[in-house]
């Protein structure tokens, strides 16, 4: 390890996962507090507790969109507690969308010297001014001092020769016949010079600890002397694509068709924090699923297909045979209803999504979404609304997620949002929340932003 990253995981030697996620909630208004830690509803919605205990349903058997969420955040608190998971030290190429889990603290100022902020000349004294022969370049060696009366040359980011008291601009000088230089304006000491130390001097703190790392964040901790950041470890997932019928190529033929979820899941995966260690496809066998899960050595395994109860769904028999523990058996939600989160060991997940692909991605975003949130000890995003443009027909019963446009301050709602199109997906900014029985036109609905739409570090999918 460089000294650079060995700096950044002092102030962190005991903190471990569990510990950041609990700055980040003390730090973001405790978005990551179970509805039920916090003796209130959860704040994106309205009256729903998250209970895992089973009890009758008119309906069916399922659990409402909301509380499938809590619970998945609660499994995620749960399973972090569990695996005390030790922060890394993550070179800066690749801590892009991690969490900070130590402090950024400068490791020298910024700037380290005085610095020129413009080209231009560097002057000592009133004008006019004799302007020396040889420039001043950046990352060049420290120019000799300036008397009274002299200037010199000077390139953006070079360093100020000692005594010099401004800078003036190229384009508010000139010279006269003689060579002496002359300011159009006037110059007032200090100008356009960076004072070493102007940004921060060593040893501020620059950001906290549960601050997301951005592509700015990179900048500033290569700035600050970095050369890695302390960091919440990625959550490892394996994706495990279930089904005979699927292509990885080529055009859909006789029965067979295209695997949609296998190209799209990961890169979602990589934009919510989470490390994907491998897509294995899986036949429609039960034994091959058994072998595959308990061969797996991810935090997070999420499963393609075969949540219904079908003859070929063998999601379910294979949670029994180990002897898993269900947390959710079917969400409240359109489309995606046949999804659940099974509890493998304490610090292992199995996320189980419909195959038909937008009720996968609803599955995504309503139970992997938030457990990996969690384990990525990410805040919570801001809930949000806006009008919807047009009406949304509505279940009697469920939640039902559509994709929508942003338009202006309102939502348009997509076509082409059955449970098997992805048209619809592929157009969109973000998912509507529409209530069961539906909205009008002008409602104002919640909205759950996708990644790459979001302006936050979703965008990266590398």
């Amino acid at each position: 390890m460089t000294p650079h990253g060995a700096r950044a995981g002092e102030d962190a030697e005991d903190l471990d996962v569990e510990e950041v996620l609990a700055l980040v909630r003390n730090s973001n208004g405790d978005h990551l507090a179970d509805p039920a830690e916090r003796g209130g509803t959860d704040s994106a919605h309205t009256s729903h507790q998250p209970d895992p205990s089973p009890r009758p349903d008119t309906h069916h058997r399922a659990t409402p969109w909301p509380e499938a969420r809590a619970l998945a955040e609660r499994a995620g608190r749960d399973a972090a507690r569990a695996a005390r998971r030790a922060p890394v030290s993550a070179p800066l190429d690749t801590a892009l969308g991690l969490t900070l889990a130590a402090p950024l603290d400068a490791l020298t100022d910024l700037p380290s010297f005085d610095t020129s902020a413009m080209d231009g000349w560097a002057v000592c004294g009133p004008a006019p001014w004799h302007v020396r022969d040889e420039g001043v370049l950046a990352g060049h060696a420290a120019p000799a001092p300036l008397t009274d009366g002299e200037a010199v040359r000077i390139a953006t980011g070079a360093r100020i020769p000692p005594d010099a008291s401004a800078v003036l601009r190229s384009e508010h000088g000139r010279t006269d016949d003689k060579g002496r230089l002359y300011a159009t304006r006037d110059v007032v000491p200090g100008q356009d010079i960076r004072p070493r130390g102007q940004e921060c001097r060593t040893g501020d703190q620059l950001l906290a600890v549960g601050t997301l790392v951005t592509p700015a964040v990179l900048g500033l901790a290569a700035a600050a002397g970095y050369d890695a950041v302390t960091a919440v470890p990625r959550a490892r997932v394996e994706v495990l694509v279930l089904g005979d019928e699927l292509l990885t190529q080529g055009l859909p033929h006789d029965g067979l068709i295209r695997d949609a979820l296998g190209p799209m899941l990961p890169p979602w995966l990589r934009a919510l924090g989470a490390e994907v260690i491998a897509v294995r496809r899986i036949r429609d066998d039960a034994d091959a699923l058994h072998e595959a899960v308990t061969a797996s050595g991810a935090d997070v395994i999420l499963t393609t297909g075969g949540t219904a109860a079908g003859p070929v769904d063998h999601v379910h028999p294979t949670l029994r045979r180990l002897g898993a523990e269900l947390l959710v058996d079917g969400v409240k939600v359109r489309p995606g209803h046949p999804m659940l989160l099974a509890r493998i060991t304490q610090t292992q997940h199995l996320v189980g999504l419909p195959g038909n692909p937008l009720a996968a991605v609803s599955g995504l975003l309503t139970l992997a979404e938030p457990l990996l949130r969690i384990l990525a000890a990410r805040p919570a995003p801001e809930p949000y609304t806006m009008p919807l443009r047009d009406a949304v027909h509505g279940h009697p019963h469920d939640t039902r997620l559509v994709p929508v446009v942003l338009r202006g301050e309102e939502a348009l709602p997509l076509h082409y949002n059955g449970p098997a199109m992805l048209r619809g997906i592929a157009a969109a900014d973000a998912l509507a929340v529409v209530p069961p029985g539906g909205a009008r036109p002008g409602q104002e609905t919640e909205l759950l932003d996708l990644p790459w739409a979001s302006g936050g570090i979703g965008v990266c999918f590398t």
